[in-house]
C-alpha cells in the first residue's frame, strides 16, 4: 500500500467531479454565449435576460443529466467501498 493508491483515488474523484461539474456548466455556459452574441448584436444590455435562459437550461441539464449523475456518483462509491479490503492490506 503505496501512496500510489490515494492518489489514484483522488484523481478518480477529480475526474468524477470534472464530470458532473462539466454536464451542467456546459450547456449553461454555450446559452450565455448565445445570448451575449444576441445582445451585441441588437444593442440590448439588459441583465435578466442573459439570467433566465442560462437558468431554465441548467435546471433542464440537472432534470435530464441527473439520472446519470447520481448513477456515476453511486458506481463511483461502490468501487471505492469495494476497495477498502485492499487499500487497507
Amino acid at each position: 500500500m503505496g501512496p500510489e493508491v490515494f492518489v489514484d483515488i483522488l484523481r478518480d474523484a477529480l475526474l468524477l467531479v470534472i464530470m458532473l461539474v462539466s454536464a451542467v456548466i456546459l450547456p449553461s455556459l454555450f446559452v450565455g454565449l448565445l445570448v451575449a452574441i444576441f445582445q451585441a448584436a441588437t444593442s440590448i444590455n439588459e441583465q435578466t435576460l442573459s439570467f433566465l435562459p442560462r437558468l431554465i437550461v441548467t435546471l433542464l441539464a440537472l432534470v435530464y443529466g441527473g439520472h446519470w449523475g447520481v448513477q456515476k456518483l453511486m458506481d463511483y462509491t461502490f468501487r471505492l467501498v469495494a476497495s477498502i479490503p485492499s487499500v487497507v492490506s
